[in-house]
């Protein structure tokens, strides 16, 4: 089993887009598993945006669920938290991370991925990108690092 964030598609706006003559429709980040046959499990989902239920069936891929836009089936940030170890817990809610990074945390500890990490925070500055991660180095161990990357632009 793999897990991986990936964006998708909704069908609605963020304000500031609604009164350009093509407006952007609104991505948001999902964290799905991938099985061993390369397959993404399907899962529900509500956009951070508009509410709306998707069911995402691939990486990037997702359909509107129709007439819904509410479910107890939807994985909340309160689901996953009873099954984190408090430090993790604590340093997911101080950097305010959504819902996809509690699933995140809760896959590699589950499925024991040591030596993994998953970005807190990353901003742009000038010609680099600098961010914090959070790295699962064993069973009840984890560290805080920062990382600087060049930002290639072509």
């Amino acid at each position: 089993m793999e897990g991986i964030k990936h964006t998708v598609e909704c069908h609605c706006t963020l304000p500031q887009y609604k009164s350009i003559p093509n407006p952007v429709y609104h991505k948001f980040v999902v964290f799905s598993t991938i099985d061993k046959g390369d397959t993404v499990i399907p899962k529900y989902v509500q956009c951070n945006n508009c509410d709306v239920i998707h069911r995402v069936f691939d990486v990037c891929k997702s359909e509107i669920v129709a007439g819904r836009d509410e479910s107890k089936a939807i994985m909340k940030k309160e689901d996953i938290t009873p099954f984190l170890p408090t430090q993790v817990v604590e340093v997911l809610e101080s950097y305010s991370v959504e819902t996809p990074s509690y699933e995140e945390a809760k896959f590699i500890m589950e499925y024991e991925k040591w030596g993994k990490f998953m970005i807190l925070s990353k901003e742009i500055f000038e010609e680099e990108i600098i961010g914090k991660k959070l790295i699962f180095e064993a069973k009840n161990k984890f560290k805080i690092q920062d990382f600087v990357q060049k930002l290639y632009v072509k």
